[in-house]
């Protein structure tokens, strides 16, 4: 490397795929959440509930992962769920795996997907209500100390897309790792 090449480096290197491992960098940190989540998905139903939550993400393994807990309360009960982001440098997108701790496996398969102008988009095939369908997740980051997270579900291959769940989660102070409490093993 001779010093002449120095403004083509810093240029790659501000342009380079290494700047879509921090994609998620924004939901970094603890958040409130106020959650819409329609009552009975593919059923024509307009029926919505709200919940409120407390979020936590955390950046692992040098940035190229994000772990977040959720501790959800709606209608039906606490929920205590996480979720771990994945970065694949091969690729160049990201996973995204659900668990719940009622059921304490992660669940199969991941979203996969990337963001294009600020916009995540990440699709998975899964089943609901004994049928297969398409899951759509959208992340979006709005306004600063704002995300915005919408799932959706597809009944025919991806025509048409439903809404089913709306979070949106707004940045509160964080506090340090050591004074956080911790809901790991406890199940609702």
């Amino acid at each position: 490397m001779t010093l002449r090449n120095l403004p083509l480096l810093a240029v790659l290197l501000a342009f380079g795929a290494s700047a879509a491992e921090h994609d998620f960098d924004f939901a970094a940190g603890t958040f409130r959440c106020h959650v819409r989540r329609l009552q009975k998905p593919l059923t024509g139903s307009t029926s919505w509930f709200e919940a409120t939550s407390e979020v936590r993400n955390r950046k692992v393994l040098d940035g190229t992962a994000q772990v977040e807990q959720v501790e959800l309360s709606q209608p039906t009960g606490l929920v205590h769920a996480l979720t771990l982001r994945l970065w694949n440098p091969v690729t160049k997108q990201w996973s995204l795996n659900f668990v719940n701790a009622k059921r304490g496996l992660l669940s199969p398969p991941p979203a996969v997907g990337e963001f294009r102008d600020g916009r995540g988009e990440f699709y998975a095939q899964e089943k609901y209500d004994g049928r297969a369908v398409f899951v759509r997740f959208v992340a979006t980051n709005p306004a600063p100390d704002t995300w915005r997270f919408e799932q959706a579900f597809s009944a025919d291959g991806g025509r048409t897309w439903e809404v089913n769940w709306i979070a949106t989660d707004t940045r509160v102070a964080d506090e340090p790792d050591a004074a956080r409490p911790s809901s790991v093993g406890r199940t609702p």
